[in-house]
């Protein structure tokens, strides 16, 4: 990479300081680099750095102490955004130029390659006045104000050979006369195109095949562009090889060169040289006296090897040809064919030379000689006798048409009314028909039929019997042979399937289509009649006549989607003929029906906790119409937030796991809509019932902590309530029965107290004696019967035995202390019947009705359960006079039921 430097000073910047000065810099890089490859340092270029043993040096390294030091450090920067900048970075400290990610295409920046670098901006392209240049200009400011420098870089980007040739056609056509002279040069049109410029452009071209006749030539202009030329270095004959195919490669001068390739046909045109020839000089040809006016005497055609209009022939008498023989034969002076074109009298000459020249273009006529000769001849023609044995009326002879082969039709005797002459007989004409001698008789003739003969095929024929003599004369006799129709054609249907289609709801008497046959016969044996086979059913109707058929009533593709039966076309022959088609009718579908639910409503049973998605139930519908019409899309019309359902499978989730102790059941309306136009729909209920799980431990409610105590007077007596524990728990049936049992006791006799399994009141059981004063600490279990794993919690009851409460934060500090109590695994007994096994041993059926019924006994319970605790919160109401309760809770959050609740005095009774 090559750097130049070139500094022009000059005046003062009227915007800057007045040290100003503006310096240009040269660079020049390959195109295709990599990001990040070092154009050059500005700061280095710029000689910025030789003074950095000064201040600057220490600006470039150290820019933050300069700062620091009250120095401005040194700033490069691009005067304003341009194209230019998008190929390369400018380290705003450093002053180095780096490639950016944009590849640089040299031959994408400056196609073009005309005009001179201008400056356009801060950042512009150009390509400077050589062909081969390509720059990239930028303005560049280097700041603080008293360092500033104004630098305008130029970037060269030198070419790379990354561009092959190309022809811009594939295939290119040379003509090339075919007298060209050796050494003839032509231009190639469509030269090949390399991006790439100098070496690596276009350089050389050569053919793969010279065919020993042709060579290349390159020649270059003053602008550079090299043209190739096509050299011709033999002889060419149009007539021998008209055309010559070669491929022609261009090559440029990279190193590997690459190349480009067309494929190059060379025409040879034609010039005119060759005449016409005759094959033979002279031909023979004799013409009765008797011929006719226009009959042909001769063809003479003489051969150009030329094409177009240089192979033109004309024909021409030569001049020696006297006129009596040109007014008795005409020739046609384009197709060479001598006609008679007068009648030939009897004093004509036997012998005509007719000199014929065939002309071309620039060309020697060729010369043939046509000698006719003429035989006159006297007309005495033979005679022709008819005797008809078939019925003859007006030289018309009739026959059926379904005559057998060999059926006599007349005798002809054939007569020489001189007598001396042989005579001969043929049969001139197409037809069935034979012409045989009739032995042993001579001259008798019989005229038969050859096969049999169909009407339908051809009704009439026109045939003749010619006789003529040993000496050429000859005679003819016309006859006509009419074919009598018989009803031998049944009728025909155009299709023996006819495939028909109709919408279904359609108006009665609605046409169907239009039946038509055809019968070859004639007359009233061809006449069609069409009529409704005996399987067509009875609502089809078929004119006789027109072949219209219609139905007369409202045809329902739910009901019958297809109808096949047959008709019968049927002619006026006798007896008479029939044919028989098969109508295949197709009822079209219309949205006329509603997607229909399978059941009226659904109900579904879902345990709690059902996982996102899982599948709750199938939503079954069906439409009676098809295709589109039949297409149902199911979508949830409430609560669609929480379910969705598949359309193709009909399955009904829910997007979130159930909690049934949030919300027990749900009602979803679930709608269906067909693929119609317009859609039809209906709608269904869907019932969501969710079944408990034991999900839930009990709560306890009461106490409300573990540090809280309650005071028992030493006179309280054996038997006595002394609190409870009161828990409760959101599920149902025996998910929520609740039991309670001290698992751990601490205290100076902790076993005096016991506490009931199932209402969790705890008692005294023994009477307290002066060493029991004191902290006793319970720990209560509760626990549900939840299957099948059941769930507990577990709360501290501290009782404090004394006759008064004289010191709170003596018995605070007892409960602070972590107690050391030992867990007493002995389960509550209450007498309740498991049913879990039971559920196991069932089938799925009764397992979803015991569901059911745990349901509503869930419900049922959870009513009895608030009944029992507004009883039992009325029941403490009105012992309040009765009894008082020291309570003493800590600090803590209470539960809003547990605020309506009134402390207890305990006393002795």
């Amino acid at each position: 990479m090559h750097v130049f430097l070139l500094f022009l000073f000059v005046g003062p910047f009227n915007c800057l300081a007045s040290y100003s000065r503006a310096t240009e810099l040269l660079y020049s890089l390959n195109e295709g680099l990599p990001a990040g490859v070092l154009i050059g340092s500005l700061a280095e270029d710029l000689r910025l750095l030789p003074r950095a043993s000064g201040r600057q040096s220490q600006q470039l390294l150290h820019p933050e102490r300069t700062a620091a030091e009250g120095n401005p450090p040194l700033s490069f920067s691009l005067a304003s955004g341009g194209l230019s900048g998008q190929y390369v970075t400018l380290n705003n400290r450093s002053g180095e130029l780096h490639t950016s990610a944009q590849e640089i295409d040299r031959e994408a920046l400056c196609l073009d390659g005309g005009g001179g670098a201008a400056w356009g901006g801060s950042a512009s392209i150009a390509s400077s006045p050589s062909s081969d240049s390509c720059l990239l200009l930028l303005d560049v400011l280097v700041l603080p104000q008293e360092y500033f420098r104004f630098v305008k870089v130029k970037i060269a980007i030198r070419d790379i050979n990354d561009n092959a040739p190309q022809f811009p056609i594939s295939e290119i056509s040379v003509w090339v006369p075919e007298n060209s002279p050796v050494n003839t040069r032509l231009a190639i049109e469509h030269p090949a195109v390399d991006p790439d410029v100098g070496i690596n452009g276009v350089q050389t071209y050569r053919l793969l095949d010279y065919h020993g006749m042709f060579t290349l030539d390159v020649e270059e202009n003053e602008n550079g562009e090299r043209t190739p030329y096509l050299i011709v270095m033999g002889a060419l004959d149009r007539e021998t090889q008209d055309q010559y195919v070669s491929i022609i490669i261009a090559e440029d001068g990279g190193s590997p060169p690459l190349l480009g390739s067309a494929t190059l046909t060379i025409g040879i045109s034609d010039i005119n040289d060759n005449c016409p020839l005759f094959i033979d000089s002279q031909i023979n040809v004799t013409v009765y006296g008797n011929a006719t006016v226009g009959t042909p005497v001769a063809t003479v055609q003489a051969v150009d090897r030329d094409l177009g209009t240089n192979a033109q022939i004309a024909y021409s008498y030569s001049q020696k040809v006297p006129q009596e023989s040109k007014d008795l034969f005409h020739l046609d002076e384009v197709t060479g064919v001598v006609k008679l074109s007068s009648k030939i009298g009897e004093n004509v000459l036997q012998t005509h030379k007719l000199t014929i020249l065939a002309n071309g273009p620039g060309c020697i006529p060729a010369v043939i000689t046509a000698l006719v000769s003429i035989i006159k001849v006297v007309f005495r023609p033979p005679e022709i006798v008819p005797r008809y044995i078939a019925n003859e009326v007006d030289g018309v002879v009739y026959l059926k048409e379904l005559e057998p082969v060999n059926t006599p039709i007349a005798f002809f005797t054939i007569r020489d009314l001189e007598g001396k002459y042989k005579t001969n007989c043929y049969l001139d004409g197409e037809g069935p028909f034979r012409l045989a001698p009739y032995k042993p008789y001579s001259n008798e003739y019989l005229l038969e039929t050859t096969k049999p003969m169909d009407y339908e095929l051809q009704p009439f024929y026109e045939i003749a019997v010619v006789a003529w003599n040993s000496e050429g004369f000859h005679a003819k006799r016309i006859i006509k042979v009419q074919l009598l129709d018989d009803n031998d054609n049944a009728p025909v249907f155009l299709q023996p399937l006819i495939e028909l289609t109709i919408e279904e709801n359609n108006a009665p008497n609605a046409f169907l289509t239009k039946l038509y046959a055809t019968d070859a016969d004639s007359g009233e044996m061809g006449r069609v009649s069409y009529f409704l086979g005996p399987d067509a059913p009875s609502y089809f109707s078929l004119d006789s006549v027109t072949g219209i058929l219609t139905v007369s009533t409202q045809l329902d593709r739910e009901e019958k989607e297809k109808y096949r039966y047959t008709v019968r076309a049927v002619d006026c022959g006798k007896p008479p003929r029939e044919s028989v088609a098969t109508v295949a009718l197709t009822v079209l579908d219309k949205n006329d029906n509603s997607p229909r639910f399978i059941n009226k409503d659904f109900s579904f049973f879902v345990p709690e906790n059902f996982p996102g998605y899982g599948e709750i139930g199938v939503i079954s519908v069906t439409d009676a119409d098809a295709g589109r019409n039949g297409w149902v899309a199911l979508s949830v019309m409430n609560q669609s937030d929480i379910f969705v359902i598949d359309t193709g499978k009909g399955m009904l989730r829910a997007k979130v796991s159930l909690d049934r102790e949030q919300q027990s059941s749900y009602t979803l309306w679930v709608e269906a809509v067909d693929g119609g136009e317009p859609a039809l729909s209906s709608t269904t209920k869907i019932t969501i019932l969710l079944l408990d799980i034991n999900d839930n431990p009990p709560l306890v409610l009461f106490p409300q902590s573990n540090m809280s105590y309650l005071l028992v007077l030493p006179s309280t007596l054996p038997g006595s309530p002394v609190t409870e524990v009161y828990a409760v728990d959101k599920d149902t049936g025996m998910n929520a029965v609740i039991a309670y049992s001290i698992i751990g006791r601490r205290g100076p006799r902790p076993e005096s107290f016991r506490i009931d399994p199932k209402t969790g009141n705890i008692t005294l059981e023994e009477a307290l004696l002066q060493t029991d004063y004191g902290l006793h600490r319970l720990l209560v279990k509760v626990s549900d019967h939840g299957y099948p794993e059941p769930l507990h919690s577990t709360v501290m009851v501290n009782l404090f035995v004394n006759d008064t409460v004289s010191n709170e934060s003596y018995i605070e500090s007892l409960l602070r202390k972590e107690p050391e109590i030992n867990i007493e695994e002995k389960e509550p007994q209450i007498s309740i019947e498991p049913t879990h096994r039971k559920v196991e041993s069932m089938s799925c059926m009764p397992t979803l009705v015991a569901l059911s019924v745990i349901s509503l006994g869930s419900i049922t319970l959870v009513t009895g359960m608030g009944i029992y605790i507004c009883l039992r919160k009325g029941k403490k109401h009105h012992r309040e006079d009765d009894n008082l309760e020291v309570q003493i809770p800590l600090k803590g959050k209470i539960d809003l039921c547990m605020r309506e609740r009134k402390p207890v005095d305990i006393s002795n009774i």
